[in-house]
């Protein structure tokens, strides 16, 4: 039994964790509550340890490191081979740890105390909008109970970090009505008590029992208008003139100085003050890092469409980003792939790491790029990209984009004669203003706002959210368009997936021809895996 942490125990910690992730890796991937094809909380983990655990391997042998620089490591392995919004907030709870102790030569329990206390405010600031019974609540909850321990007692420590994380573990279907209603506890959460178990096992050396059953890492919230968010290099009186414009132009204002001539800006505002609070940063210092996000879950946008009968390529923009721009974009299959290259931008496959989207954007040798995830859970390995590529001195911006459509709609808008941040906005607009569907099986029984579906039934999603339920393709995609199409649009795109049928489209043509005449229609052969059809409609 350890009575201080030391780099070999940092080793065991990882290989551990590692172990007990892959031995719970199906259960976790098992209790995502929605019904989607995307359940894949424990796969993130496992890769995400597995690269940390490589990093660690990469060690030089003769190298005795001291515990700060193990765990730095540690979490530098973690973050580039983080995979989805779990595998981010994980490898940000170890970056805090490893920030905590990177100094202390000694770390008892009160050095442990601090560092989980510091992995929980790292935890925090990765999400633009914390939910309270997820993975959160659990690294707070971890936090709190080694602090209450105070003790110096390291494993004693330890385990009243890991007892408490437990008991906030069952307490998330209290906090979330989804995961109550699906039975489950918070997958993500799940994931780091099994980690804490091992850090328990690693100082004791005697394996802990399985604590709880399956979860889930659900991030249910709803918002209203656009957040923008950005750094600014300032001083205090121009950012207190700051505050006050932001303050008149929306709400959810949160201007933060890091000490040293750098301030996080946070505003909620209407699509009509986008441009106005990126403005204000430019009259208050220099803005970087800039990231509209469309906050509004489900119908149209308020913002200006762009041109009707637009296709890809045929927008203001000209693609090839010759000049020292480039976009990466997420997506699968081949159609997909070549219609986002015949847009000039680089295509990753789903569900990247970080590490594989930040090399996208090194090999782009552009000096200013836009990335677009194409899916919420690739939105925090996209932002996590974009921070490693700044710190080398790329200019890169986040259009949080939620399909493939949408990333579609926004590289057609592109326009190199303007401004890049200028050319970010519009595009974060474009992308807004298409509403996006989509049509897959449901993996596994569940509760929907359409009400309850069956595996193997076919749902029909608009905006992310099951919409339609039936066994029948055409019938679900011919509901599933004149829904959205019911609520205004004149271009609807369809993006046909790998295991459509070939009269699929002939068949959505006549519908949209006799039902909606007035619509254009632009079809196309996606590839792409486990969503029959996208559609996306402006």
């Amino acid at each position: 039994m350890l009575e201080t942490l030391d780099a070999a125990a940092v080793h065991r910690w990882c290989g551990g964790g590692l172990a007990a992730l892959r031995a719970h890796q199906h259960e976790i991937d098992e209790l995502n509550v929605y019904p989607v094809p995307d359940g894949d909380t424990g796969t993130n983990l496992v890769l995400t340890l597995t690269s940390a655990q490589q990093a660690l391997d990469e060690a030089p042998a003769a190298e005795a490191p001291p515990v700060g620089s193990a765990l730095r490591r540690m979490a530098r392995g973690a973050l580039l081979g983080a995979r989805g919004n779990s595998g981010v907030i994980v490898s940000q709870i170890l970056r805090g740890m490893a920030d905590a102790l990177a100094s202390t030569v000694t770390v008892r329990g009160a050095e442990l105390a601090r560092a989980l206390r510091l992995a929980s405010e790292a935890a925090y600031a990765a999400v633009a909008h914390p939910v309270e019974g997820t993975v959160l609540s659990v690294v707070a909850a971890a936090a709190e109970g080694a602090g209450r321990a105070a003790s110096d007692d390291l494993v004693a420590v330890a385990r009243a970090a890991t007892e408490a994380a437990t008991e906030a573990l069952a307490r998330t279907p209290q906090q979330l009505p989804v995961l109550a209603r699906a039975g489950v506890v918070d997958a993500g959460g799940r994931g780091l008590v099994l980690l804490l178990d091992a850090l328990v096992e690693a100082l004791t050396g005697a394996p802990l029992a399985a604590m709880l059953p399956p979860p889930t890492m659900a991030d249910v919230a709803e918002y209203f208008g656009y957040e923008v968010q950005y750094l600014l290099d300032s001083d205090d009186a121009a950012v207190a003139v700051l505050r006050e414009t932001l303050d008149k132009l929306g709400d959810s204002l949160v201007v933060v100085g890091s000490g040293d001539g750098t301030w996080n800006v946070h505003v909620h505002v209407s699509a009509a003050q986008i441009g106005p609070a990126v403005e204000a940063g430019v009259a208050a210092g220099r803005p970087h890092r800039i990231s509209v996000t469309p906050l509004e879950p489900s119908g149209p946008h308020a913002v200006e469409a762009p041109p009707a009968g637009r296709r890809p390529g045929e927008g203001r923009g000209q693609p090839a980003p010759a000049q020292g721009r480039a976009a990466v974009v997420v997506a699968a299959g081949d159609g997909l792939t070549a219609l986002f290259e015949a847009e000039g931008a680089t295509v990753v496959g789903r569900n990247p790491s970080v590490r594989e989207m930040l090399d996208a954007i090194t090999a782009s040798g552009a000096g200013c790029v836009v990335l677009l995830p194409n899916d919420a859970n690739t939105h925090a390995v996209a932002t996590g990209a974009a921070r490693e590529a700044e710190a080398a001195g790329v200019r890169v911006s986040v259009v949080p984009t939620h399909s493939p459509v949408q990333a579609l709609a926004a590289l057609a808008v592109r326009d190199q004669g303007r401004p890049f941040a200028d050319d970010v906005i519009a595009m974060a607009e474009a992308a807004g203003a298409c509403r996006y569907g989509e049509v897959c099986t449901a993996q596994r029984d569940s509760l929907t706002v359409a009400g309850p579906c069956r595996a193997g039934e076919l749902l029909g999603l608009v905006d992310g959210e099951v919409h339609v339920i039936g066994v029948d393709l055409e019938d679900v995609s011919r509901r599933l368009l004149d829904r959205m199409l019911g609520g205004g649009g004149e271009l609807a795109t369809l993006v046909l997936g790998a295991d459509a049928p070939p009269v699929l489209e002939e068949k959505l043509r006549g519908h949209v021809t006799q039902a909606w005449p007035f619509v254009e229609l632009a079809c196309y052969a996606g590839g792409q895996p486990r969503y029959h059809l996208l559609v996306g409609v402006e």
